[in-house]
């Protein structure tokens, strides 16, 4: 269990939905709470070492920029599943990559500027591993918004 106090909490709540689009974000979370910015960054540091947090960053629209992803599962046996997942993080076009207990136990997402370059990365993937990933394409989008209430 990962202790919160009243100021972990606070920030939690404001970076899910409200983290500010500044030059200096950590400085303005920091007056927004009555603290210094270092304390902000420690705390963050802390929460995502305790795994509170898992990620500070943009969620970017890929299609809305012009660009596609698609969501890649594998199969992968237990002894090589972090070799696998090095080869997998090589790439900055992968966002997500989980390890889950079933037949496809390494889902992934790519997210790239044209259907070529993810063809490319997971061509490249098969000949570095020896496995087939078997490519997911959206044909429907739903997108929930989840906030949660940190009390």
């Amino acid at each position: 269990m990962i202790f919160l106090d009243e100021t972990d909490k606070k920030i939690l709540n404001i970076i899910q939905l409200d983290f500010p689009l500044e030059t200096e974000p950590f400085q303005v979370l920091g007056n927004e709470l009555g603290i210094s910015e270092d304390e902000v960054i420690g705390r963050l540091e802390r929460l995502h070492k305790e795994g509170a947090v898992r990620k500070i960053g943009p969620i970017i629209n890929r299609k809305g920029v012009g660009g596609t992803s698609t969501l890649v599962a594998v199969t992968v046996p237990e002894e090589r599943v972090d070799e696998v997942a090095g080869h997998i993080n090589e790439y900055p076009e992968v966002s997500h990559n989980y390890h889950r207990p079933d037949k496809f136990n390494i889902w992934f997402t790519i997210s790239a500027a044209s259907r070529e370059r993810i063809d490319t990365i997971l061509e490249e993937l098969q000949n570095k591993t020896g496995f087939e990933f078997i490519d997911l394409p959206t044909r429907r989008l739903f997108k929930i918004g989840v906030r949660f209430n940190i009390r």
